[in-house]
């Protein structure tokens, strides 16, 4: 059993940066796969990002590609998501979630989910 809670959200203009972290409980956790995926409102679950359970491995949706970084550090159990260049189309709910299942990129793979952090970018 994983669970997992996001912080590091908030408010941001057009251009700034966050840091949004994913702190996880059980001792397995560096086991597992682990991906970003954020929510707009009227607007489908969407991938953001993934980094396999060795962290050697890392993949990003186009539209963020370039900008945010994703990485984890297994003796802290706790994966990140560094957002740089923010734009008002990055405005939506992140969630972290964990999996031992592939493939990474559709949130049907993926069993743990934290409750999520909003990220508003102002323009």
């Amino acid at each position: 059993q994983v669970q997992l809670a996001e912080s590091g959200g908030g408010l941001v203009q057009a251009g700034g940066s966050l840091r949004l972290s994913c702190a996880a409980s059980g001792r397995t956790f560096s086991t597992y796969n682990v991906g970003w995926f954020r929510q707009a409102p009227g607007k489908e679950r969407e991938f953001v990002a993934a980094i396999r359970w060795g962290g050697g491995s890392t993949s990003y949706a186009d539209s963020v590609k370039g900008r945010f970084t994703i990485s984890r550090d297994n003796a802290k159990i706790t994966v990140y998501l560094q957002m740089n260049s923010l734009k008002p189309e990055d405005t939506a709910l992140y969630y972290c979630a964990a999996t031992s299942r592939y493939p990474l990129t559709t949130p049907e793979s993926y069993a743990y989910w934290g409750q999520g952090t909003q990220v508003t970018v102002s323009s």
